[in-house]
C-alpha cells in the first residue's frame, strides 16, 4: 500500500509504504458484511471487496473504501484520493511508456516468472521450473519484467526490500511520464488510461487527468521516497505480522 503525499505547492512529493502484513484495526463494513476486527492491512482491501450475493464479482472500488478509512485510521491522514492498479494493468502502464530504466540494488531470483516471461509451474510448497534474476546495476525492464520484480519479497530484507523496490519503481515512471512531458499533454494521458481500461480503478474528487496535469511540473529530483522501519510481530511462535517501530510511526 503506497501511500503519496504532495504539498499544496505542488513542487515536491513524499512517497511511503505500509507493510501488506501490517497489523491495524479494520473498521466493520456492513456493505461488504464485515464486522470489523485486527487483522493485517492486506485483508481490509480483501473484505472490502466482497458483495453480498455476488461472491465471483468482488469490487474494487469497495474494497479501496474499506482500505482508505483503514489508512486513514491508522495514520491520522486525510486520503483525498486512490488508485487501485491490477498486475494486468500495471504491466500494460509499464509496456505503454515503452517500458522503464531502473537501478537493481540487489540481485533478486523470481519465484514466479522464468527467464522468457511465462510463469513458473505450480507445485507442493511453491513453483518449479528455470528462474528470472535480476543482477545489481541499470536494467531496461518492460512491463512483465517490471512487475516480477517488485513482487519479489523471499530476498534479503523480505517484504522491506520489496516495498523499497516498489517505491524506486515508482519514481522512475514519473521521471520518465515527467521527461516525455506526458503529464501535460491530456490526449496522450487519456490514452494511457483508455489502455489500462477497468484494469485501473480510481476513487477521488477530481478527475485523474487533471491530478497527472496538476503534477506535471513537478521535478523528479524533488519526489522523496520515505522508507518506515518496523519488524515482525508473532505469537506462541508463529508469524502474525508486522508492526511499524516508533520511528516509522513518527
Amino acid at each position: 500500500v503506497l501511500v503519496l503525499h504532495v504539498p499544496r505547492g505542488l513542487d515536491r512529493a513524499y512517497l511511503f509504504s505500509l507493510p501488506r502484513d501490517l497489523l491495524v484495526d479494520i473498521p466493520a463494513f456492513p456493505k461488504a458484511g464485515y464486522r470489523g476486527g485486527r487483522t493485517k492491512l492486506t485483508h481490509a482491501m480483501s473484505y472490502g471487496s466482497r458483495v453480498p450475493g455476488r461472491a465471483k464479482q468482488p469490487s474494487a472500488a469497495q474494497g479501496y473504501e474499506l482500505l482508505r478509512s483503514t489508512v486513514s485510521g491508522y495514520t491520522g491522514l486525510r486520503i483525498d484520493a486512490g488508485a487501485v492498479v491490477t498486475f494486468a494493468g500495471f504491466d500494460r502502464l509499464v509496456d505503454s511508456l515503452g517500458g522503464v530504466d531502473l537501478h537493481i540494488d540487489q540481485r533478486v531470483v523470481s519465484r514466479h516468472r522464468q527467464p522468457d516471461g511465462r510463469h513458473r509451474e505450480s507445485a507442493p510448497g511453491g513453483y518449479t521450473g528455470p528462474q528470472m534474476v535480476y543482477e545489481k546495476g541499470d536494467r531496461h525492464l518492460n512491463g512483465w519484467q517490471a512487475l516480477d520484480y517488485v513482487r519479489q519479497r523471499y530476498i534479503p530484507g523480505g517484504d522491506y526490500s520489496r516495498q523499497r523496490h516498489q517505491q524506486q519503481l515508482l519514481r522512475a515512471l514519473v521521471g520518465k511520464i515527467l521527461d516525455q512531458g506526458l503529464a501535460r499533454d491530456p490526449d496522450r494521458v487519456q490514452q494511457v488510461f483508455d489502455a489500462l481500461d477497468d484494469t485501473l480503478v480510481y476513487v477521488g474528487g477530481r478527475k485523474l487527468i487533471d491530478v497527472a496535469y496538476a503534477l506535471g511540473g513537478l521535478p523528479a529530483d524533488r519526489f522523496t521516497l520515505v522508507g518506515l522501519p518496523g519488524r515482525s510481530v508473532g505469537s506462541g511462535g508463529g508469524y502474525r505480522g508486522e508492526q511499524l517501530t516508533s520511528v516509522g510511526r513518527r
